[in-house]
C-alpha cells in the first residue's frame, strides 16, 4: 500500500469524523439528548445484524449500505422525515456533498462508496430495499420508546406515521412492517394521539 493511498484514506477518514456533529431530529431511548448521524449509522448496522437472520439479504452488503448512507450529511445535513423540503434541492446538495467526501478517497475506493451511496437511494436491490427498512424502522421504534418522541413534537397522526414510515418498511420486510404497525397501534392507543 502507497502511502499516498494511505494518506488519502486517513484523510477521508479524518474528514467523517465530522458525521458526529451531524445533530438528527431523534431522541435517544433515555431522552437525556437527541442522536448524531454516526450514531444512527451505527445503530442501523446492529439493526441488521440482528434483523436479517430471516431476510433473503447480503447482511455484510446491507451493513456495507448502512454505514455509507449518510456521509452526506456532513455537508447536506439531515433532512428529518416530518417536514416540507424541496427534494430536487435536497438532492442537489446531497449528490454535491457525495463527489466532494467520496471523492477524498483512492479512485477506486471513491467509486466503490459513491455506488454503494448511489445504491441505497435509489432502493432497487433487496441489500437496498431492507437497508431502507431499517432507515424508517430505527427512529419509528425510538418514537414509540419515548412517548412519541418526534412524532409529538410535530403532531403527527397515526395515519401519517402510517404514510411515511410504512410503504419503505413493508417493501423491505413485510413481517418488520407488520411488527412496526402493531408498535404505532399501541403507541397511539395508550397516548390517546391523533389517528
Amino acid at each position: 500500500m502507497s502511502e499516498a493511498r494511505i494518506a488519502e484514506q486517513l484523510g477521508f477518514l479524518a474528514e467523517i469524523d465530522a458525521l458526529k456533529s451531524v445533530v438528527r431530529q431523534s431522541p435517544l431511548v433515555d431522552r437525556s439528548r437527541r442522536e448524531n448521524s454516526a450514531e444512527h449509522s451505527w445503530h442501523l448496522a446492529m439493526f441488521a445484524l440482528v434483523l436479517s437472520d430471516d431476510e433473503a439479504v447480503d447482511t455484510a452488503h446491507v451493513i456495507k449500505l448502512l454505514l455509507v448512507h449518510d456521509i452526506v450529511e456532513i455537508d447536506a445535513g439531515d433532512v428529518p422525515i416530518h417536514g416540507n423540503h424541496d427534494r430536487q434541492a435536497v438532492e442537489a446538495r446531497e449528490n454535491a456533498a457525495a463527489e466532494r467526501l467520496f471523492g477524498l478517497l483512492p479512485d477506486d475506493q471513491a467509486a466503490t462508496f459513491a455506488g454503494l451511496w448511489r445504491e441505497f437511494e435509489a432502493a432497487e436491490t433487496l441489500e437496498a430495499r431492507f437497508a431502507k427498512t431499517l432507515d424508517r424502522l430505527q427512529p419509528l421504534l425510538l418514537n414509540t420508546l419515548t412517548n412519541g418522541g418526534t412524532w409529538t413534537e410535530h403532531r403527527v397522526t397515526e395515519r401519517e406515521v402510517h404514510g411515511r414510515y410504512g410503504p419503505t418498511i413493508e417493501r423491505g420486510s413485510p413481517a418488520l412492517w407488520r411488527h412496526a404497525k402493531a408498535l404505532v397501534r399501541r403507541h397511539f392507543a395508550d397516548s390517546g394521539g391523533q389517528r
